[in-house]
């Protein structure tokens, strides 16, 4: 029986949502086939062992501490309180630490470092698919359409004006820090008055923040799972009387609907699907991803956004897109992690000196 550290929290305005989606992990795995190891990382950064029924809203400052040891392939996990290794010792993780430090590369490097398999992109698929403006330009290079935008960094908001920034991207626009998700810090601005307060309250999330034209169009979305050969669903839509923000995703779900397949036109599903795999490719995604696309009356696909590390909450659309397409909660974890072994050995089938 493999061990799987479930890994959950993380310094990150998304942290409550990481923990959501980490205790339906730990309701859907199988108990039979995995044993369970929860680690919890607190708002401080610390690491933790903690107690599946002690899952708060938050990792709370609670359960002993955590060192890690790189350079190892067991005994990886230290418990600062006995000064002995975790027991059991993982096998893999499935982390689920959702913004910066989680799904960024950060997190994927630190286990790379450990020689420990986990689920989701590897540190550069990570990397340039979280930071939406370095994604846009991989897409742009792949042929793939995106929406126009205007790049601002820390320290020279004040070089642009609403005007001229609607001058090139019309009204209304999207302000956003480049990488965040879960709608923390985008705001819709249709006026000058609020301009400036929007950049700014981007740029507390962020040192660059994106403003992006209006692409007016269905917000439709895919779920990508594989390696070398991934599947595309069926799409889901997000139906919205506003743009999609935090509370409509998490406090207040009733004001937005998840359709779930939706329905297309028969010549646009192939569409969709080949656009949703050929954007994970572009951005060197593996294992998983969940590709965020507008299609507009017209019929034009733009890829909003690529999350590596999607929602598993009660209302994310990944898991809910593969349940659609017959593959249940605990049958997509154990691909996942099926999937994070198989990228596991075949990077370490390569060479590691160099003896001519």
């Amino acid at each position: 029986m493999k061990t799987i550290a479930v890994i959950c929290g993380g310094q990150s305005p998304e942290h409550e949502i990481s923990v959501r989606s980490a205790k339906n992990i730990l309701a859907a795995i199988r108990r039979d086939r995995f044993q369970v190891v929860l680690i919890g990382i607190d708002r401080a950064g610390r690491w933790r062992l903690q107690e599946e029924g002690s899952l708060g809203r938050f990792v709370g400052e609670t359960g002993p501490e955590l060192a890690i040891i790189p350079g190892k392939s067991t005994g990886q996990f230290l418990r600062l309180d006995t000064h002995q290794t975790l027991l059991p010792q993982p096998d893999a993780a499935f982390m689920i630490v959702h913004g910066p430090t989680g799904e960024d590369g950060v997190l994927q490097g630190l286990l790379r470092t450990i020689d420990l398999p986990f689920v989701g992109p590897d540190v550069l698929g990570s990397a340039v698919s979280m930071d939406k403006d370095v994604a846009k330009r991989l897409l742009r290079q792949a042929g793939i359409k995106v929406a126009q935008d205007i790049v601002i960094r820390k320290g020279y908001a004040r070089q642009w004006t609403y005007e001229q920034v609607t001058n090139k991207l019309g009204s209304p626009v999207f302000v956003k820090p480049a990488n965040m998700g879960s709608s923390v810090g985008v705001h819709k601005v249709s006026r000058a008055e609020q301009f400036n307060a929007a950049v700014a309250d981007a740029l507390l999330y962020d040192q660059k923040v994106l403003i992006e034209e209006m692409i007016k169009g269905r917000e439709v979305e895919c779920a990508v799972l594989g390696n070398e050969t991934p599947e595309a669903t069926e799409v889901g839509e997000i139906v919205t009387p506003e743009e999609y923000s935090f509370d409509a995703k998490y406090e207040d779900p009733d004001t937005a609907k998840l359709l779930i397949p939706t329905e297309v036109r028969p010549e646009e599903l192939p569409r969709l699907q080949a656009i949703a795999l050929s954007a994970f490719k572009a951005l060197e995604c593996e294992v998983m991803a969940r590709v965020d696309m507008f299609l507009t009356p017209e019929g034009d696909i733009y890829v909003n956004e690529v999350n590596t590390l999607p929602g598993f909450t009660d209302i994310s659309m990944y898991p809910q897109l593969w349940e659609a397409a017959g593959l249940s909660y605990s049958d997509l974890i154990e691909r996942l992690l099926a999937f994070a072994q198989q990228r596991y050995q075949r990077r370490k089938a390569l060479k590691t000196d160099f003896r001519p």
